[in-house]
């Protein structure tokens, strides 16, 4: 099993026993401390993510806190997130060189698709409309930035809306996302010069966005490119990437392909993935769900859904009661809370939540 992680990016699971008081006023204080942080624009930036001009966007900014708390209860973050949207259109998170508007998790699609939850603007349709078309022929190739996210705000307006151009919309992306695939079942991801297999930026997340409303056939591509050893599972973050470039995360490795795509691949290798995410042990870079505890553990509830074996369940809340310790040690270090959907502690509410109402979809991935 070394082979397939590193044992120094995990640590030992504490060991706190399921307590579901402890779970809801957990949930409680994270939310609480996420809207008293709040300035009426902003939420404070959080050292580990390396940015420090206030995002906007869904993966780290504004608009993903905003659904993130609207989704636990908080209401009243309509204009948070308008005003969000107009600083994208002045100034892109992470300025001009990562300036991609039709970018559902880091762009103003996922911003303006986020507006339009909380506010139900029909102009903000028309303006998502124009967002999506744009990433016909993307070559991002890939659900952060290209036409798999777009496939996943069409296919949220279109529940949410009945409209049928979303539906038009959406087959027209798939069937662009499609025939770009590559001979051999991957995407090259053209913008960044690369085969990924994972979720934000590869296989996976293009065909989960696929598979919410057509058929996929997964199994051939991941069983070529998984590793080994026994029961166990991984895959690398990308085609060719080397040793010590091996993650288990949400976004890289066996974690995030679980959980996107547990539903629909072998259950032999679902399973593998599953023993290895768990035999790994909880994260030591942090709580959230792009590379940590709390994204890790919907791997085990998605086993749980498909297998209806309890130990699956009892995994997920093992990782849960630690996530909470995770995030209660960093906020007594820092002195508050880190503050994004996917990197911070919203995103560990909202995996205790789903843990307590039995859901085992990731956020932000349909369906919606």
């Amino acid at each position: 099993m070394a082979d397939l992680f590193r044992a120094t990016e995990h640590e030992p699971l504490a060991g706190a026993e399921w307590d579901v008081a402890r779970v809801e006023e957990a949930i409680r204080a994270i939310v609480a401390d996420a809207e008293s942080a709040f300035d009426g624009e902003r939420w404070p930036f959080h050292p580990a993510d390396e940015i420090d001009d206030g995002p906007n966007a869904i993966y780290l900014g504004v608009a993903g806190m905003a659904w993130a708390l609207h989704e636990l209860g908080s209401t009243g973050w309509g204009d948070a997130v308008l005003g969000a949207m107009e600083r994208y259109r002045r100034e892109p998170d992470g300025g001009e060189e990562w300036a991609y508007a039709p970018s559902y998790l880091g762009g103003e699609c996922g911003i303006a698709l986020v507006g339009y939850r909380l506010t139900g603007d029909a102009g903000l349709a028309d303006r998502l409309h124009d967002l999506v078309l744009a990433n016909l022929s993307d070559e991002w190739r890939e659900l952060l930035w290209g036409s798999a996210g777009s496939l996943l705000v069409a296919e949220a307006m279109l529940a949410w809306t009945g409209d049928r151009r979303w539906e038009a919309a959406w087959d027209a992306l798939a069937d662009e996302l499609e025939a770009a695939r590559d001979a051999d079942g991957l995407w090259t991801q053209k913008r960044l010069d690369a085969r990924y297999l994972g979720v934000g930026h590869g296989f996976a997340g293009n065909q989960r966005a696929l598979a919410n409303r057509r058929t996929v056939d997964v199994d051939a591509v991941l069983a070529r490119h998984a590793l080994r050893d026994g029961p166990l599972a991984n895959w690398p973050p990308a085609e060719g990437s080397r040793p010590d470039e091996i993650r288990v995360q949400w976004c890289h490795g066996a974690p995030g392909i679980v959980t996107v795509l547990g539903d629909v691949m072998n259950e032999e290798l679902a399973l593998a993935g599953g023993e290895l995410t768990w035999g790994a042990g909880p994260l030591a870079r942090g709580s959230g769900l792009c590379h940590g505890t709390a994204g890790n553990a919907y791997a085990f509830l998605v086993l749980h859904r498909r297998t209806g074996d309890g130990r699956w369940l009892d995994r997920a809340r093992a990782f849960g009661m630690h996530a909470i310790g995770q995030v209660e040690r960093e906020r007594a270090a820092l002195g508050r809370g880190r503050y994004s959907l996917f990197t911070g502690d919203i995103g560990v509410a909202l995996f205790l939540r789903h843990l307590l109402e039995g859901e085992h979809r990731f956020p932000t991935l349909g369906p919606f």
